[in-house]
């Protein structure tokens, strides 16, 4: 069941109340990360797929969104935004289903953009696959850095990994952002420089992640923050916010203001 949440006021943090995971909790997420990373992300062979409507090849080492209900969630809620005459980019693509449903939606154009060259691969393969060659380009770049800093899209779209640790390897990259997120920290930043006045980044977030450090990184990165959606599973929160710049005037009236208490509802939302 999807639980779609609107609140009516944006938020500069995500923090909420730090809540140590029990035993078995930490047990079953290393298990259900064993299986994917052996079975899932280390399979030898091209899968072929359908998924959120789109018919999909999958490549060795890229996430499948198939087995996880992520991707089909998030393509969902891009299929419902109007995105006519928009252009997007789709950061962290995979098999590439996000941009796919962007350029469903109606953007102009959609940059997939991925530091695996496989998935980078697999994504222009399922854009002419499924009709979109000529409104899409495939990157393999770190994040936003082989972009030029220069306001370029109305939407960045992004389901960067949702777990803090060291990846094993590429593959595991999709799994684990590096110790304190580093390997999707400078995220924000770079989406800061490449987004045209009033665009939006739309980030999906587990309620496991750090939404601490998250906070903090939007916060620096002058965006406010408003949860848009969300879907409970199992025993997580999936949550998409939609961030978007402040203009540096109101950037200084913020930080010239003394510091509240931070409203409980989007601490409630995001531990629903």
């Amino acid at each position: 069941m999807n639980n779609i949440l609107d609140l009516p006021s944006t938020y500069d943090r995500l923090e909420r109340p730090y809540a140590p995971q029990g035993a078995w909790r930490r047990w079953l997420r290393k298990a259900i990360h064993f299986f994917s990373y052996h079975l899932i992300l280390k399979r030898k062979g091209t899968r072929r797929s359908r998924a959120a409507g789109f018919s999909l090849v999958v490549r060795p080492t890229v996430f499948h969104p198939s087995y996880f209900v992520t991707s089909k969630f998030f393509a969902g809620f891009i299929g419902g935004l109007d995105l006519h005459g928009k252009r997007v980019a789709d950061i962290g693509t995979g098999s590439g289903i996000l941009a796919l449903a962007a350029a469903r939606a109606g953007a102009a154009h959609v940059t997939a953009v991925d530091v695996n060259p496989n998935a980078a691969l697999t994504a222009a393969e399922n854009a002419a696959a499924n009709g979109y060659r000529d409104r899409f380009a495939a990157l393999c770049s770190n994040l936003m850095s082989a972009l030029a800093p220069v306001p370029l899209f109305d939407v960045i779209i992004s389901s960067p990994p949702s777990f803090p640790g060291e990846p094993r390897d590429l593959a595991d990259r999709a799994w684990h952002a590096g110790p304190d997120y580093r390997d999707v920290a400078a995220l924000f930043e770079q989406a800061r420089a490449r987004l045209r006045p009033g665009g939006k980044l739309y980030l999906l977030v587990s309620s496991d992640s750090d939404l601490n450090l998250f906070g903090t990184l939007i916060e620096r990165n002058r965006f406010t923050a408003r949860l848009v959606a969300r879907r409970s599973i199992l025993f997580e929160s999936l949550i998409i916010y939609e961030l978007e710049g402040r203009a540096l005037e109101a950037t200084r009236s913020v930080a010239a203001t003394p510091s509240v208490a931070q409203p409980l509802a989007l601490v409630r939302a995001a531990n629903a």
